[in-house]
């Protein structure tokens, strides 16, 4: 092979280095090595050497790497293959390069944030006019449904294009990946004749030119492994033979996950029989597999880490635009939600101040009433007093002692009867008291309504603590009828004494125990 100083003696400045993209280009399918070879031969700085085909360079770079299995360095290929197919208006490469990057990040990291590098890849499939693309991006749209297992809906995303697949006659992969899928989403459907007869139009394509031998027959041992696991687990183990020896007989067309999974079958299998030596051969086998797996996948994401992060610089402006008008939901979110707790505490505020309000306005009505009644009462104390003074003043004038002794008998007489009315049972003495605890009266009406003035009052004295004799004497009445009315407070209050153990006078302690009283 000739080295890049050997062509630039030749041709000096003017040499063409294009050509050995050219070159990498036509060996590629053949020998990546070979490929990469004749890129590397390109001498640094690119953007001079092969200004105007760094697009291609970086494509052909990252199908190399991808033969190669580096699948980091196949990554920032693509990225900078989309760069440059920016810049340089190669719209083809770009989109292939936008439709790669989707399938690296989503199948790998089931990022939703891949499906801008899916838009990005429609958008310059349509400006290159390329058909072939924008059937590939359909494709890949029923193969997301297909591993996310919504098999239905992978179904009819390629049954809405299938006859568009079929047409595609310069390559038909598009026609042989849309059978393999669809052959795939009935198994699991459990709809074996439309199975076979989209398994039947797979073979049809085996021998087309346009198909690279391993895309066909690594669909082809994965639908008949498909097949083995389905038989075998209906126990149908002649067909579960069948389908897995013409899975082994391609067993170099495998991709790691039918790997895996033909590993653990035939160790079931094996199970099964009782041959249990080979059902651990197998069993070992796929623990090696597993680690070995593990660790390439651990690997890879120590290897990753680093280029990632410089890499997506392309993600950049997305996840920047995403971030902040996720930033501004979440903000909008908080403000309504401070608003809206902010209103609930301030109603909340104002409700309470309003039930203030009216609980004073009430007081004050109270106070009011209870203030003109005391007037009224007082009026009457007044005059009936100054009645007395009159009353004593006539006597005192009375010369005949017999005479005056009688008036003062009857004075006596009258001040008796009248003494039990001047402050009556009920309604008086609650009028007296009622301006120094209201909130006690307050509170013992809303909690028993039931009870009248009278039986309010007794409820107050027992609850300031004062005796049955004591209470009798300000209530005017005899100790018996104080506890009949004590009696009759009880039922009314519906409380059941003896069954909590405790009195009428320690229930109105507890139950208003908090209430301040004068």
């Amino acid at each position: 092979m000739l080295s890049a100083s050997f062509l630039y003696g030749q041709k000096g400045k003017e040499a063409n280095y294009a050509r050995f993209v050219d070159s990498a280009n036509f060996y590629i399918d053949d020998s990546s090595a070979k490929a990469l070879s004749f890129l590397d031969s390109i001498p640094k700085p690119l953007e001079k050497t092969i200004s105007g085909r760094l697009a291609d360079y970086y494509n052909i770079m990252a199908l190399a790497y991808d033969y190669e299995g580096e699948y980091v360095h196949v990554y920032q290929s693509y990225i900078l293959a989309l760069k440059y197919g920016e810049k340089e208006k190669n719209y083809l490469i770009a989109g292939n390069a936008c439709l790669e990057l989707f399938a690296n990040i989503y199948f790998a990291k089931r990022d939703t944030l891949a499906y801008v590098y899916l838009e990005k890849a429609e958008k310059y499939y349509k400006l290159d006019n390329y058909a072939n693309g924008l059937l590939e991006i359909e494709q890949m749209r029923a193969y997301v449904k297909f591993l996310d297992g919504d098999y239905k809906a992978s179904n009819a995303l390629i049954l809405t294009h299938l006859d568009a697949y079929r047409k595609v006659e310069d390559d038909a992969y598009f026609h042989v990946f849309a059978m393999y899928m669809l052959t795939a989403n009935y198994i699991e459907l459990g709809d074996f004749k439309n199975a076979y007869a989209s398994f039947k139009e797979l073979k049809s394509l085996k021998d087309n030119p346009t198909i690279v031998k391993y895309n066909y027959f690594s669909f082809e041992v994965a639908i008949n492994l498909s097949l083995a696991q389905v038989y075998f687990s209906k126990k149908q183990l002649d067909s579960t033979e069948y389908y897995l020896s013409k899975s082994t007989k391609h067993r170099n067309f495998m991709g790691e996950g039918v790997i895996k999974d033909y590993l653990a079958l035939n160790s079931e299998v094996y199970k099964y029989y009782g041959n249990i030596e080979q059902s651990k051969v197998y069993l070992d086998s796929l623990m090696l597999f597993e680690k070995k797996m593990f660790n390439n996948m651990v690997d890879a994401s120590i290897q990753l880490n680093t280029p990632l992060m410089h890499a997506e610089s392309e993600l950049e402006s997305e996840r920047n635009k995403k971030y902040w008008n996720g930033f501004l939901a979440v903000f909008l979110f908080c403000m309504l939600s401070f608003l809206s707790i902010f209103y609930i505490i301030y109603y909340r505020k104002q409700k309470f101040k309003q039930k203030h309000f009216k609980d004073k306005v009430s007081d004050f009505s109270y106070l009011r009433s209870t203030n003109e009644k005391l007037t009224g009462k007082i009026h009457g104390l007044e005059e009936y007093i100054g009645s007395l003074k009159k009353d004593i003043k006539e006597i005192s004038t009375v010369n005949d002692v017999s005479s005056q002794r009688e008036k003062i008998k009857e004075l006596y007489k009258e001040l008796h009867i009248n003494s039990s009315t001047l402050l009556d049972k009920s309604e008086s003495h609650l009028e007296l008291v009622n301006d120094l605890n209201i909130q006690f009266f307050n509170q013992i009406h809303k909690k028993y309504p039931q009870l009248n003035d009278s039986e309010v009052i007794t409820c107050y004295y027992l609850f300031m603590g004062f005796k049955n004799k004591e209470i009798a004497l300000f209530l005017n009445t005899s100790i018996r009828a104080l506890e009949s009315k004590r009696y009759r407070i009880s039922k009314k209050i519906d409380y059941d004494f003896d069954k909590n153990d405790t009195t009428l006078v320690k229930h109105l302690k507890k139950t208003f125990k908090n209430t301040q009283v004068q």
